[in-house]
């Protein structure tokens, strides 16, 4: 499935062959460089305690890519290999690592000149046939930094609706 584009939205994302190595650097740099600096800089003090919870932020493109953002998803792609191989690293110290990924949430800053036929779209796409709050988003981030996830480390768990299954 495709989600109806606007032109003006088709000439902010460029096709592949179009994409220029200073988009993805400028991805890596914030969405992996900016979660291994915070992780390098919270490690010893959560080594140190034997105790610590870390959760990145992904993107459900990488199993649904119905948006040719190339750049961007090719981070966070990167940034789900950073959560499991630093989940592996850093679990011996009591340290979960874990992901949770999104889609298009009602209503952000990022989402608020999405047209409301795009959100009917995905709505009537997932099976709980609305999209997903960033206050639905935040309880995923809760569930990890909870109790309830002290055996959990590694995973990436999408917050969508049901939109795409993982």
């Amino acid at each position: 499935m495709r989600w109806p584009t606007s032109s003006s939205t088709a000439t902010r994302v460029p096709s592949i062959d179009s994409t220029d190595w200073a988009r993805f650097q400028q991805q890596l740099e914030g969405s992996l460089k900016g979660a291994l600096n915070t992780m390098q800089t919270a490690a010893a003090g959560m080594r140190s305690r034997g105790f610590g919870r870390i959760v990145n932020v992904g993107t459900n493109l990488l199993q649904n890519p119905v948006v040719p953002y190339h750049d961007y998803t090719a981070a966070k792609a990167a940034l789900l290999s950073l959560t499991r191989t630093a989940a592996h690293d850093l679990g011996p110290d009591g340290i979960t690592v874990n992901m949770v990924s999104g889609g298009l949430l009602r209503t952000t800053d990022a989402s608020a000149a999405t047209p409301a036929f795009v959100f009917d779209l995905i709505a009537n796409s997932t099976p709980l046939r609305r999209v997903t709050t960033p206050e639905e988003f935040a309880d995923a981030v809760l569930f990890f930094l909870s109790p309830w996830s002290r055996a959990v480390t590694g995973q990436n768990l999408i917050v969508d609706g049901g939109l795409v299954k993982g």
